[in-house]
């Protein structure tokens, strides 16, 4: 990869294809305002072909055709110049098991930053384990962070994920989704994608940590109690699109609710915002411990620990349960799941 103050010779070049919006370029200009030789040029628009583009060869020079565009999410794809160290971050494959173990062997090499993505995965994962069905279409990536937190407060890092999914997916099929404690969000009382997260720790402090998240954009939803973007808009839509405005969103929120980067007791206007996307506040819930665990999507109850109505999450993203005796119980999201009632 390039250094992180310089976008990769593939970022340039497609930029500058783009540009011309389907018109031709010879190597010749290409090469002048890259600054690099003729022959650089044709080995980068090789590479580029190799990995999947249909850039065209004519007699006036190279040409990308908008409408043969593809939905990449190689690297380069992601050159921004807002961040332009963010492309050095990103890592691609075409098939692995699982983005979150990439992620982790990642972070035991000592990585600080690191955006996994997969364009399907053979073992995803979701809580507890289970695997997470992905489909050819769908958006699968792992974050890997090194953020300055307690292992107490890890579960707000996670909320400031599952906020920025649960807006973009709004803002993305034109209808609000929904925040479903612990980690689901739902867009038509349908699932649409979830989140898990892993950490590790040394003392009190966070060595690591990494959220994985699973969306059904283009793919069939794995089951009748879940959909998809596709199914929802009538029309495929770019995964790049939708992992762009995920990305915008974290940083807005880390900006809004990490001024001091130390939470300590919990982010109480962080919580205040994570309920204002649950549909579930006032409603009928079990607490229970999950007992299945091979279907994301079709989890299966153990044992009841507590019966009442949903309150939302407190500071440090609990969910609060008022019992009929008025008792409110506080439960982390690490253990239990939740059953709505009506």
């Amino acid at each position: 990869m390039k250094s992180e103050n310089k976008h990769s010779s593939k970022a340039q070049l497609l930029a500058l294809l783009r540009e011309k919006k389907g018109d031709s370029s010879s190597g010749s200009v290409l090469a002048k305002e890259l600054g690099v030789s003729r022959v650089a040029v044709w080995k980068t628009v090789q590479s580029l072909v190799e990995a999947g583009y249909s850039i065209e060869t004519k007699e006036s020079g190279y040409l990308l055709k908008p409408e043969n565009e593809k939905d990449f999410l190689y690297p380069w794809e992601f050159a921004d110049s807002v961040y332009p160290e963010r492309e050095s971050f990103f890592y691609h494959f075409l098939k692995t098991d699982s983005t979150m173990d990439r992620a982790h062997e990642l972070a035991l090499k000592g990585k600080e930053m690191a955006y996994v993505c997969a364009d399907k995965q053979s073992a995803g994962r979701g809580r507890y384990g289970r695997t997470w069905v992905s489909r050819q279409g769908g958006l699968f990536f792992s974050i890997l962070e090194k953020p300055k937190l307690t292992i107490s407060d890890y579960t707000l890092f996670s909320l400031i994920m599952q906020i920025a999914v649960v807006k973009s997916i709004s803002f993305i099929c034109g209808k609000k989704a929904y925040l479903r404690w612990p980690n689901d969000i739902y867009i038509n009382n349908k699932k649409i994608a979830g989140i898990t997260t892993e950490i590790s720790g040394e003392g009190d402090l966070i060595s690591w940590l990494i959220c994985g998240i699973g969306i059904n954009v283009n793919n069939k939803a794995p089951s009748v109690k879940a959909v998809s973007c596709e199914e929802i808009l009538g029309r495929q839509i770019s995964r790049k699109e939708v992992l762009c405005k995920i990305l915008e969103e974290i940083d807005n929120l880390k900006k809004n609710f990490k001024s001091n980067a130390v939470y300590s007791q919990g982010n109480s206007n962080l919580a205040k915002e994570w309920n204002s996307f649950s549909d579930c506040i006032g409603v009928k819930t079990a607490v229970f411990e999950p007992e299945s665990k091979d279907d994301n999507f079709l989890e299966k109850q153990g044992k009841i620990l507590a019966r009442g109505i949903f309150k939302g999450i407190d500071p440090i993203g609990r969910c609060i349960i008022k019992t009929d005796d008025d008792n409110e119980l506080y439960f982390n999201h690490g253990s239990v799941s939740l059953a709505f009632l009506n």
